[in-house]
């Protein structure tokens, strides 16, 4: 009787063991997790369009893709997620998302809005209220609605002014400007 009670006693602690051991692995893949979501877009620059513009050109041989958007656009929220997959899918591809939103808001709901959407690309804003003057100096074709993308590296360049339908809508035009 008495080797029953020790027997089923190391078989609770063996199971409270294990237990916490399992917890504590659990909390640490759950706490690294929150930090790199927390991590995500930890700051947003605010940018006028003279500190935006060296970052539409290159001259190395990489291909970008800057996309011009805003929270309140709902073609512009629609195609996130295509632009989100194709970054995670072509590391080699740089994306750079341009908020049109307003500056007081980065804390109180673009931030949120990028963490609820589980956007990781770059995201800066743009404040800078002389579009007349810097939507010509991107394109002078540009009507200046949103979302407009710009796909280019150091030889070719192209304008979009209209949303990606999907993932495979954007790799297509991305494949056409820079096999051009």
């Amino acid at each position: 009787m008495q080797k029953t009670k020790v027997l089923k006693q190391k078989i609770h602690q063996q199971f409270y063991i294990l237990l916490i051991v399992c917890f504590c692995f659990s909390c640490k893949n759950d706490k690294k997790e929150t930090t790199e979501l927390s991590n995500i877009n930890k700051t947003i620059d605010v940018y006028d369009f003279e500190t935006i513009e060296p970052l539409l050109y290159t001259d190395i041989d990489k291909t970008y893709i800057v996309n011009f958007w805003a929270m309140w656009c709902a073609p512009c929220v629609k195609e996130l997620p295509y632009i989100e997959a194709y970054a995670k899918k072509h590391s080699e591809v740089e994306v750079l998302l341009v908020s049109m939103d307003f500056p007081k808001e980065i804390e109180t709901k673009l931030k949120p809005f990028l963490k609820q959407n589980g956007i990781t690309s770059k995201v800066v804003l743009l404040d800078d209220p002389d579009s007349n003057t810097w939507i010509d100096k991107i394109d002078p074709n540009w009507s200046g609605a949103i979302p407009f993308t710009i796909i280019f590296n150091n030889k070719e360049r192209a304008f979009y002014e209209r949303s990606f339908e999907n993932l495979e809508d954007l790799e297509n035009q991305v494949n056409k400007t820079i096999k051009n």
